[in-house]
């Protein structure tokens, strides 16, 4: 049991990381000369990337842009409530109750970082065919499936001892 402990906890760090980098790193969006994350846009000129604001036009609508911010932030938030909830429960909780709240934090997670990936995936570069997503947004949607697991694996757990 000790072994699937250290398990969860190993796939739930790396869910963390895997947000976090998701959220931070600015790879959601590439063209030849452009990288666009959910925070700026970095424009590559002469050799030399520089940081610019995010486009205000109609293509890039702001309130679709501060839910995709907010659910990610949301999403790393959670997941890193959820990994103190879990070390916290191993010590507290019986038998049946012990990994529920962090199941629960780690399902948050998860559908807080599907929204703002679905909702980026839906909004924004619809009409953009010379870019590809970037290594942030495949990272995002594969934080999502690594939380989901981990909140099943947490449900699942909970009634087995510890």
């Amino acid at each position: 049991m000790l072994i699937l402990l250290a398990a969860i906890f190993t796939l739930h760090i790396l869910g963390i990381i895997l947000l976090l980098v998701a959220t931070i790193d600015n790879a959601w969006w590439f063209t030849k000369d452009i990288s666009t994350d959910i925070w700026a846009r970095w424009i590559l000129t002469n050799g030399v990337w520089n940081q610019t604001d995010l486009p205000t036009h109609s293509s890039y609508p702001h309130d679709y842009l501060q839910a995709v911010q907010a659910s990610a932030v949301l999403a790393c938030i959670f997941s890193i409530i959820g990994i103190f909830v879990f070390v916290a429960q191993l010590f507290t909780l019986e038998k049946g109750l012990r990994f529920t709240i962090s199941g629960v934090f780690q399902l948050l997670a998860c559908l807080c970082i599907m929204i703002a990936a679905s909702i980026y995936t839906d909004i924004f570069h619809k009409d953009e065919s010379n870019g590809w997503y970037g290594h942030s947004f495949i990272l995002a949607w594969i934080s999502f499936v690594l939380t989901f697991i981990s909140s099943i694996t947490y449900f699942v757990l909970r009634k087995k001892t510890a």
